[in-house]
């Protein structure tokens, strides 16, 4: 039976010793373990990785089950509520310096790096005609490539995310207000504009490489614009795949408009995914 403790007069909701933590731990482990060796021709690496991929989706499965099954049967109130709320403030903080790391790593390279290497004192010395210009691939690089333009589908995708941010604040209102069938309307169209996001990732990715010889090879710009686009791509994806399940408890008419933090957390974590996606538009594609 589950546990609880006293808090300033409130019961706590504690539950009982779980197995899921450690079988996280082993899958990531055999993800790591099977990574490296992959990496390093060993037959036996995606075995390993495939089966630290699929522990660790079994466990996120039961593991979010079982925390879906008790906060329907009543057991999470006002202060499980707030521990979720610090737990997915911080959550989203780790990723905000994730990306400002990323972000960092680009500023570095345009406005330190390659100004410095292009400067009188290396050019003429190591790499005669390197200007100072973006983007570049960098000193060396002679393979030519065409860099990415904001007017395509960038920009059709910053116009679908920024319109799956409003959808996703209709939404919520719709939650707040009882209105279930407004509610399921509008969650299920922002989890289309997030999917055709990530179709029009891929079809630029593909575009990238074939026709514009813009790889993750090619110097620092193709670095820097395939992990910061890479990386949020993976975001949104993830995101999309929680707005399926948030989607799919909707219509199973889970939530209430004063009980809904699984809403509330992923609807934040959509926001800050679009924030950021403004900032790759005018840092990486713009300017």
């Amino acid at each position: 039976m589950a546990q609880t403790t006293s808090h300033a007069g409130q019961k706590y909701y504690v539950p009982q010793p779980m197995a899921w933590p450690i079988l996280g731990s082993i899958a990531l482990f055999l993800m790591a373990l099977g990574g490296v060796f992959a990496m390093n021709s060993m037959s036996t690496g995606w075995i390993a990785f495939s089966s630290g991929v699929m522990l660790i989706l079994f466990m996120l499965f039961r593991w979010f089950g079982a925390v879906i099954a008790e906060s329907e049967s009543g057991k999470y109130a006002a202060q499980e509520d707030l521990s979720f709320r610090w737990g997915m403030s911080w959550f989203i903080f780790s990723e905000v310096m994730f990306f400002a790391g990323f972000f960092g790593a680009l500023y570095w390279a345009r406005v330190q790096s390659v100004p410095d290497l292009a400067s009188m004192l290396h050019s003429e010395t190591l790499w005669p005609g390197f200007t100072e210009h973006w983007p570049s691939a960098g000193p060396g690089f002679t393979e030519k490539f065409t860099p990415m333009g904001a007017w395509g589908i960038p920009a059709i995708n910053t116009l679908l995310l920024l319109s799956s941010g409003v959808t996703l604040t209709i939404a919520h209102h719709a939650l707040k207000e009882n209105h279930r069938g407004r509610l399921n309307l509008f969650l299920f169209l922002t989890v289309a504009l997030g999917a055709v996001f990530i179709v029009l990732q891929g079809y630029e990715y593909s575009h990238a490489y074939s026709e514009l010889n813009l790889k993750l090879s090619t110097g620092v710009y193709g670095s820097t614009f395939f992990m910061l686009t890479g990386f949020h791509g993976f975001h949104v994806t993830m995101g999309a795949i929680m707005l399926v399940v948030v989607l799919v408890r909707c219509m199973k008419g889970h939530f209430r408009p004063d009980h809904h933090f699984a809403f509330e957390a992923v609807a934040w974590y959509w926001h800050f995914v679009d924030v950021v996606w403004l900032g790759l538009f005018v840092l990486v594609y713009w300017l």
